[in-house]
């Protein structure tokens, strides 16, 4: 695996019980590149993107981020390492008590100190808005919001921070057809200005094609292939071309 990669997934194996979600998975995220992982529902998805970031751990195998070994780190070196990290939850995972400025503010409060709050919070939250097209969002509550901005408000919360990788669990589900082309056009637009790398979990073909550089299938537990999507997408195997039909 190359020098260049921000995300390194190697040999990773995880199981709940009897069932063995990942067998010997491995991957390797390069800077600023879109990586999609596709697989089928309960394929193990999720659980990779939850090992990646420690909330769950692996049974065994190495993950390194922005070449940092995860499994080394103890709780203080793990949240350091998270503010780097991007993670737009399917859930958009919005505090319904809180104002859309007060969303943005809460990775700030976690990762900034007062000083720096004082000098930039409100610039920066206003940056992120505008990044997603909501500046004028910026005092309504989530409850005033549509599902499409609910999800953009999401990203500019998991933007605030200059991630320099981004995990995207499922960020088009439960969308319209319409608004998932936005948000998939936004994903594309955000890995431009921010050159962030990320990993993007998905079963929603538009999105895929729309967004990766490369989409890995996961099969089986494992890295079954790995390719562009046109490329897979002309695949005579079986197993792949079930996606594609």
């Amino acid at each position: 695996m190359g020098n260049n990669s921000i995300v390194e997934v190697k040999n990773l194996y995880k199981s709940f019980g009897s069932n063995h979600v990942l067998k010997d998975f491995s991957m390797s995220v390069k800077a600023g590149e879109n990586m999609v992982v596709l697989g089928k529902s309960g394929s193990g998805k999720s659980v990779l993107i939850k090992c990646i970031i420690n909330l769950i751990e692996a049974d065994r195998g190495d993950i390194k981020i922005l070449d940092q070994s995860i499994q080394d780190m103890d709780e203080d070196e793990v949240d350091k390492l998270r503010a780097q990290i991007g993670f737009l939850f399917q859930s958009n995972a919005l505090y319904d008590s809180m104002t859309v400025r007060e969303n943005l503010e809460f990775p700030l409060r976690r990762h900034w100190s007062r000083e720096q709050r004082k000098m930039g919070a409100e610039h920066a939250v206003i940056e992120a808005l505008t990044d997603v097209g909501l500046a004028h969002t910026i005092d309504m509550m989530p409850s005033e919001l549509s599902g499409g901005m609910k999800k953009r408000v999401a990203l500019a919360r998991s933007l605030i921070l200059k991630p320099r990788v981004i995990l995207y669990d499922e960020p088009t589900t439960g969308l319209d057809p319409i608004t998932s082309r936005e948000i998939s056009e936004l994903m594309v637009t955000v890995q431009k200005k921010y050159n962030a790398s990320s990993i993007i979990i998905s079963h929603d073909m538009n999105c895929i094609r729309i967004t990766s550089n490369r989409v890995i299938m996961l099969i089986d537990g494992k890295n079954y292939s790995e390719d562009t999507f046109e490329n897979l997408q002309k695949s005579t195997d079986p197993k792949i071309r079930e996606f594609f039909d």
